[in-house]
């Protein structure tokens, strides 16, 4: 069966996927050497469709679910307009790179709050940390907390203007769909499931979303990942 596992970034002809070994399957993909030939299906499903009437991007990532983020990022600062991304990523595991001391302004937190993700500093798109590990320079909380500092500091003009975007466990999902609803922010979520055949045949992925006609079930490799919060029966 194949696995799963989000595009992290593109780069001319090569496609980065970040993963962690948590099974049989990933530790076999850890195993392949370069010339090794693999089948891969993909991109498959719906993705993740950003606005200009909202550039300020709200990016929330957790754990296996930071890659999403870093694809979204990569892809806004490549476009025209004035996007203005904000990326919050969280981990209770060490995170899959080694932060750095930021050198972008986060007016909003306590200066000590101040790890970030190498990548995302050197394309200029601030970043910060959220952890109950107690890492260094990481905020001591949810990833949503943190986001709700920066976001009670948005006047109500500035507000019209975020949009979130998630990827992570459903819990935190869920969470980020409370917050969105709180400060009434449209926000996308791409759902973390199992998937079989990937090409909506199985229905092994299906979870209820609500439409106009009422709850339905629908299947994350087709009809999403990206679902728009609101609709979907947490």
């Amino acid at each position: 069966m194949r696995r799963p596992l989000s595009i992290m970034r593109v780069e001319d002809d090569c496609i980065d996927i970040l993963y962690k070994i948590v099974g049989d399957g990933l530790r076999r993909l850890s195993e392949k050497k370069p010339g090794d030939v693999m089948s891969v299906l993909g991109p498959i499903g719906q993705p993740f469709r950003p606005t200009t009437e909202r550039p300020n991007a709200l990016l929330i990532g957790g754990g296996v679910g930071i890659p999403p983020m870093i694809y979204v990022a990569d892809y806004l600062r490549q476009q025209a307009g004035d996007w203005k991304p904000l990326a919050i990523l969280g981990s209770e595991l060490p995170f899959p790179f080694t932060d750095r001391t930021s050198a972008l302004e986060t007016p909003w937190v306590d200066a000590t709050i101040n790890a970030t993700m190498p990548l995302l500093e050197d394309w200029g798109i601030p970043c910060r940390l959220a952890t109950l590990a107690g890492y260094d320079g990481c905020f001591d909380g949810y990833v949503t907390e943190l986001a709700d500092k920066w976001l009670a500091t948005l006047s109500k003009d500035e507000l019209a203007k975020v949009e979130v975007f998630s990827c992570g466990p459903t819990p935190m999902l869920k969470a980020v769909a409370a917050l969105a609803a709180k400060y009434e922010l449209p926000c996308q979520v791409s759902l973390e499931e199992f998937m079989a055949c990937a090409v909506g045949g199985c229905a092994g992925c299906a979870v209820r979303i609500n439409t106009p006609e009422g709850e339905a079930m629908k299947r994350v490799c087709v009809d999403g990942p990206v679902f728009e919060a609101s609709t979907v029966v947490w």
